[in-house]
């Protein structure tokens, strides 16, 4: 949910100005939520194989329901809705199968935490800078609280995961539990770091508005209640979602010519 406010969000119409008080309301709860699916994800992360894997097809199935139950709330003839649905299966099931092989290669573990840490950087950094400058806002009919201060945090957040899980890289490796590789240097101009980070924001921000629209157009505020102060699973991977399969195509097309 880059740059998003869940205080100032409506399923329709403009945003409304939410009290500094009530916006912090709940960050108690989000925070304690985001804690346990941060232990949850992460032990899955660390142990691989089988957890992973469950971890993530429980996380594809889940969203792909809430997927599911906005897109039958949308105003469209069945046989619509019906193509919308075996979309979502399609977009889910992409995303899940990309994310569990991406572990299972030599630098997994190393490459899950730049993939999911990136778009973590992206929605804190959106996040907090949007609340503190505010200004234009990038779409306001789909999602009225992004601003372009908020694509702007996302970047710079994105940027700093990027380069420290790179600076990094060899003693996350050295440290997991199934290491093939204990040695690793990547090294990244801060231009190209900020390209990825750039790259990544862009992605995920368009991943969440694409969700915004889903749920504009479905007419509710978020894509389920699963988790307290988050909304659903759809609201949270929104943006992780649309960087696996933008990026995932483009290696998947890219390797595929260089084979040929």
């Amino acid at each position: 949910m880059a740059g998003a406010d869940p205080n100032d969000r409506m399923a329709d119409g403009p945003s409304v100005k939410v009290p500094l008080a009530t916006r912090n309301a709940d960050l108690p709860k989000r925070a304690l939520t985001a804690l346990v699916m941060l232990v949850v994800s992460g032990t899955a992360l660390w142990l691989g194989d089988m957890a992973w894997t469950v971890f993530v097809l429980i996380i594809g199935i889940g969203v792909w329901f809430e997927w599911s139950t906005l897109v039958l709330q949308f105003t469209a003839p069945g046989t619509a809705r019906n193509a919308w649905r075996s979309a979502g299966a399609i977009y889910c099931g992409m995303a899940s199968a990309i994310l569990i092989q991406v572990r299972q290669e030599a630098a997994g573990i190393a490459l899950v935490l730049l993939i999911v840490g990136a778009v973590i950087g992206t929605d804190v950094g959106a996040y907090f800078m949007g609340r503190a400058l505010g200004g234009p806002k990038i779409a306001p009919r789909i999602s009225p609280s992004k601003t372009w201060a908020g694509l702007l945090g996302g970047v710079i957040g994105a940027t700093l995961v990027i380069w420290v899980v790179l600076a990094n890289a060899g003693r996350i490796l050295a440290a997991a539990p199934d290491a093939q590789l204990t040695a690793v240097a990547i090294a990244a101009s801060p231009m190209e770091l900020i390209g990825m980070g750039l790259a990544v924001a862009v992605v995920a921000q368009a991943g969440d508005f694409f969700e915004s629209w889903m749920k504009r157009t479905a007419g509710v505020k978020d894509s389920g209640k699963l988790l307290p102060g988050h909304g659903g699973l759809f609201d949270r991977v929104d943006g992780l979602l649309a960087v696996l399969v933008v990026f995932g195509t483009i290696f998947i097309i890219a390797r595929l010519f260089t084979l040929s």
